[in-house]
């Protein structure tokens, strides 16, 4: 069988060459087919989102000090979250009349499944008399802020460049779709 081909190639190399740089021809249009249809399916983001998969959880008591806050809303709750599937760790804060808990999955972990584990075990806690129930944070990324502008001005009087900012700069910058909240800060630093 090798023999018959090695003649066959042979005597026939015209053939074989012509077959094969059309094989090699049909091949490489194939290719490129299919790799320009997968670039036009691909997702490109502009951002890419690195912030890992985050359930925050707020507690709010006015009329605990941060010691007790700690002790009897914080620590709870540290507790009951400990353990879920996929957890990698839990950061809290305690202030006057609030606990955060922030709850920190691995990549693979889906936000919303995360967060369906912190809400069922925030249902076995129990806080003292008088304090609201745990509520979740918003969904959100590291990437809230993106845009930041500032205005300049040599005129010394600043109320006026504010002006300027806040009745040009500030509503164009909320005109697109998307956009939500706009804070305005200002600083009186000289050498803006």
């Amino acid at each position: 069988m090798l023999n018959w081909l090695i003649n066959f190639s042979l005597n026939n190399r015209l053939l074989v060459c012509v077959l094969a740089r059309l094989l090699v021809c049909v091949l490489a249009v194939v290719l490129m087919l299919v790799g320009g249809r997968a670039v036009m399916r691909l997702p490109v983001d502009a951002f890419p989102d690195t912030t890992p998969v985050q359930v925050q959880v707020n507690t709010t008591a006015p009329s605990l000090n941060p010691q007790e806050t700690e002790q009897q809303i914080t620590i709870p709750i540290e507790l009951a979250i400990g353990g879920l599937p996929g957890l990698e760790n839990v950061r809290s804060i305690s202030k006057f009349g609030l606990s955060q808990v922030v709850a920190t999955f691995d990549d693979d972990t889906s936000i919303f499944r995360a967060r369906q584990l912190v809400t069922e075990r925030l249902q076995s806690i129990e806080l003292p008399t008088g304090i609201q129930r745990p509520q979740l944070g918003p969904i959100s990324t590291g990437l809230g802020e993106v845009f930041h502008y500032v205005v300049r001005s040599d005129n010394p009087q600043r109320t006026l460049t504010r002006s300027c900012a806040k009745c040009a700069a500030s509503p164009r910058s909320t005109r697109g779709a998307g956009s939500k909240n706009n804070t305005m800060s200002s600083s009186s630093r000289s050498g803006l």
